[in-house]
């Protein structure tokens, strides 16, 4: 049996492996190699118990199709791909609800290994080719930034609301950016210098929590992954207001429902998105995720690099495929 080097995750501990067999695509499935994934804030919960998961961790990723049977004009091909893996025949499949198949599979996250070994598998549909001018360093950002542009297929946001982003980290960055495009009245809390300087050099203005006018925004984004930022999103919306949810976290919220209901304000889950805009945004140059990076380490740092993916302050971590 063949072996790769990887990351395994079990009883909410992270190891390095070398012994991890190399898995097998099947029937519409590729074999890829991973050139360079990224560890995100739900990597992390996972590690808190976000979702019972055992298995290669890791979800963001760009890498190279090595093997793809009866279908070989992939290989060779470097790929971003989304990672809900569908069952393409419940309810849900079948009205176009994919990412909320009721047998749905997520890399990294439920029922299939993940991206931070040497190789891993995914189904061809869910592959997308990366035009040539994009790094490996700005593709590894197509899922979350994906994600980001998600709250534009969602909610109409019009030119002259005032929107308001609680959490500038690693996701809370790319969403302000792509929010920034649609000329809207936009702000990002921040609680660190290096937040407001990044911010600054982008257009964007930030605010510190201490100073925040309540119930000003008629939309924000909370971004936290904390029940702390969800309170303080909760308070900066005014009646009748739009609140985007784009954490995911370990744990429960203490939540006002009479409030909610009083105050008529509209609850929107935000999870997966959109690629082929994600790449064209990339692909233009209208990201700037260079400016995210804080560290690479290899598979082997892969332990020390989830210890420092949960600093805080620390943005995007990397960790090449070896």
């Amino acid at each position: 049996m063949q072996t790769m080097k990887g990351l395994w995750l079990e009883d909410l501990r992270i190891t390095y492996r070398t012994d991890l067999p190399i898995p097998k695509p099947r029937a519409g499935e590729a074999l890829i190699r991973t050139r360079l994934a990224g560890i995100c804030a739900t990597d992390l919960e996972m590690t808190r118990g976000y979702y019972p998961f055992t298995g290669v961790p890791g979800h963001e990723f760009v890498g190279d199709v090595v093997e793809a049977p009866g279908f070989e004009g992939w290989i060779g091909q470097r790929v971003v791909g989304e990672i809900n893996l569908i069952c393409g025949q419940c309810e849900a499949c079948r009205a176009g609800r994919k990412t909320h198949c009721t047998n749905r599979r997520a890399l990294g996250i439920q029922g299939v290994d993940g991206v931070l070994a040497e190789y891993f598998t995914l189904p061809l549909a869910n592959l997308h080719p990366v035009p040539g001018e994009i790094t490996d360093e700005a593709a590894v950002f197509t899922e979350p930034l994906a994600a980001a542009l998600e709250i534009l297929q969602q909610v109409h946001i019009q030119p002259e609301m005032k929107v308001l982003v609680v959490g500038a980290g690693r996701l809370g960055l790319l969403i302000a950016q792509v929010l920034k495009l649609i000329g809207c009245d936009l702000a990002v809390v921040v609680r660190r210098e290096a937040q407001t300087q990044l911010l600054s050099r982008w257009g964007i203005p930030a605010v510190d929590e201490r100073t925040l006018a309540k119930g000003a925004a008629d939309l924000v984004v909370e971004a936290t992954g904390s029940p702390a930022g969800f309170a303080l999103a909760r308070e900066a919306l005014r009646p009748a207001g739009t609140l985007v949810l784009k954490s995911t976290f370990a744990g429960d919220v203490s939540l006002n429902l009479s409030a909610l209901v009083v105050d008529e304000i509209r609850l929107v889950g935000s999870r997966c998105g959109p690629f082929a805009p994600a790449l064209r945004l990339l692909a233009a140059g209208l990201i700037d995720t260079q400016s995210l990076v804080s560290e690479h380490f290899t598979l082997a740092q892969g332990v020390e690099a989830f210890e420092r993916a949960a600093k805080r302050g620390v943005l995007k971590v990397l960790v090449a495929g070896e």
